[in-house]
């Protein structure tokens, strides 16, 4: 980072009311940054022109409603809403409002703060915005800055989340829920807007319930955001960040087509982000055309084992020997190994043992699994037994993105074409290389569907807090028209709550969206991947981001299938 940027980071020991002039960046961005700097996403017409906040009917919960309703008694039920032309009836005042990253970063998050900042500039004058800093500890701890446009410009339409930065932090403990409420009481907040996937926004639900059942004024909005798509329902078709990561995953996956064709004789093993759904395995395979994408969800509806996913990659590189390939490109991801019905139930039985025991360098808690799991255990290469053991994440879950499923199935995939060529099945050489893509797709610049998206969203997160709404998460939708088309509103957060298992105890949590096999994309991609397989029908992206001209809405395919939108494929 440059001396004239590093400026605007502002230092996490300290709160900042009245920064110091902020640098503009003129000379250290490059062309491309500056030109997205001075662009403001085109708003969908209806928050241009008076409107109304009309209630839909009463809702429920995804899943256990009397559950949910207990958990959230002063929340369940409400419904949507939704913005309609009409006269306003939203009050004039000045708003205080905070704002927080919460956890992994996804492409369009200062989008969404800017679309906050410029509602509250234009329909709230002299309202006061806060950017905790570090994540939810930044509420917590009440480590904040006030959001200026000096200090907000130089973010817009850019990547990443180092405006005010983010973290993993969870706010639940009767502790910690009592340090928010100081917090915001401190800072006389009106409303309080979470960022965040699916657990930040069953946080946002919990704090949203317990600021209400305490007669407190704030009120908690959430925004969806998480690149692997699977914080979703019908108001709400995707998050954000999901179409920017894709894009740039399968530029990069195009790129090793490219190579793969060009050396011959090479099968590229790419794990993709998606620790719980496949969204982006199935979303960048439609865009490249892979020799094989493995989708979780299939192999666990499929009660596929490890044996039977080695064997059909085996079986179609040895088809494709006999046409004369030998090289592929084989994509995953980076869940596949919590999909597998006995992996998964191997897992379970290690996360009630992790929260409960110690494992002891004996292996005496071996004991404690199940004979088949046992077996399951030992069968695996020593390098993924060490992984599964790894400490659980915050949320209780194995830690999938430390392990190398990848390097794992080029194992077991050379094991069993050495055994076919034992017996005259398979004359070719296989050699597999391990490629991870992760990181490379979190933090950049927002395309231009993501920008016009997450600024909508931030500006009708501005809208909800100023009608007094709480406990509802922003939703843009009707994403395949035009962006002055798009219709906005909000969803009840507990509509999409659920209980789950985590840590040895059942807790209240959004229920993820997983690909459904059923869906448009999915037949799409089935249809399809035989042919694939068997022929080089590869497709390079090339760069995602196309921003010079107009502000286009180029979206990607699993919405447009999804919607019904018609395209060439």
């Amino acid at each position: 980072m440059s001396p004239a940027i590093a400026t605007n980071v502002l230092p996490v020991t300290q709160n900042v009311e009245s920064p110091s002039p902020i640098l503009l960046p003129c000379n250290d961005y490059g062309e491309f940054q500056s030109n997205r700097l001075n662009h403001t996403p085109p708003l969908p017409s209806i928050l241009k022109t008076p409107f109304q906040v009309v209630n839909g009917p009463p809702t429920t919960a995804a899943g256990n409603p009397n559950e949910i309703a207990n958990l959230f008694p002063n929340l369940y039920g409400q419904p949507s809403v939704s913005l309609v032309p009409g006269h306003s009836e939203v009050k004039s005042q000045s708003l205080k409002v905070g704002v927080v990253f919460s956890g992994g970063q996804a492409p369009g998050g200062h989008n969404v703060i800017t679309g906050i900042f410029d509602y509250l500039q234009e329909r709230a004058r002299g309202s006061t915005l806060y950017g905790f800093k570090g994540g939810p500890a930044g509420i917590m701890s009440c480590k904040y800055v006030k959001l200026t446009a000096g200090v907000i410009h130089p973010y817009r339409n850019q990547g990443g989340f180092h405006m005010i930065c983010s973290s993993r932090d969870k706010i639940e403990t009767p502790e910690q829920l009592k340090q928010a409420e100081e917090t915001v009481r401190k800072l006389d907040l009106d409303g309080l807007v979470i960022i965040g996937g699916d657990d930040s926004n069953t946080n946002a639900c919990v704090l949203a319930e317990n600021f209400r059942s305490k007669n407190m004024k704030t009120r908690v909005i959430g925004c969806p955001k998480t690149i692997d798509g699977d914080l979703k329902c019908k108001e709400v078709p995707i998050s954000f960040g999901f179409d920017t990561a894709c894009k740039i995953y399968s530029e990069m996956i195009g790129n090793v087509m490219t190579d793969a064709r060009s050396t011959g004789k090479y099968y590229h093993f790419i794990r993709l982000m998606g620790r719980a759904a496949s969204h982006i395995t199935l979303e960048c395979a439609l865009q490249t055309h892979p020799n094989i994408a493995i989708i979780g969800e299939e192999v666990a509806a499929k009660k596929l084992t490890m044996k039977n996913v080695t064997n059909y990659i085996a079986d179609k590189i040895c088809q494709r020997m006999e046409l004369g390939f030998n090289y592929g490109v084989i994509i995953l991801p980076e869940g596949l190994i919590d999909f597998i019905p006995e992996v998964k139930q191997l897992i379970a039985e290690l996360n009630e043992i992790l929260a409960h025991d110690v494992v002891d360098e004996g292996g005496m808690w071996k004991g404690k699994l199940r004979s088949q799991s046992r077996d399951l255990f030992e069968f695996l290469p020593q390098p993924i037994q060490e992984q599964l053991l790894l400490e659980r994440d915050p949320h209780g879950n194995v830690q999938v993105a430390k392990i190398e499923t990848e390097k794992m199935l080029i194992q077991m995939v050379e094991t069993e074409l050495d055994q076919r060529k034992q017996r005259g099945a398979y004359k070719g050489e296989f050699q597999g290389k391990p490629h991870f893509f992760g990181y490379e797709g979190r933090c950049g610049f927002p395309t231009n569907f993501d920008a016009n998206y997450c600024y909508a969203l931030g500006y009708v997160t501005g809208v909800l807090l100023h009608s007094g709404k709480t406990g509802l998460i922003s939703s843009v939708s009707n994403l395949t028209a035009p962006v002055d088309e798009w219709s906005v509103g909000g969803t009840p957060l507990t509509s999409l709550m659920d209980v789950e298992r985590r840590h040895g105890k059942f807790k209240p949590v959004i229920k993820k969206a997983m690909v459904d096999l059923q869906g448009a994309p999915m037949k799409k991609f089935a249809s399809l991947r035989d042919d694939w397989a068997l022929n080089n029908r590869y497709l390079s992206t090339g760069r995602p981001i196309q921003f010079a001209g107009p502000f286009a809405n180029d979206i990607n395919h699993t919405i447009m299938l999804e919607l019904g939108a018609q395209f060439h494929f």
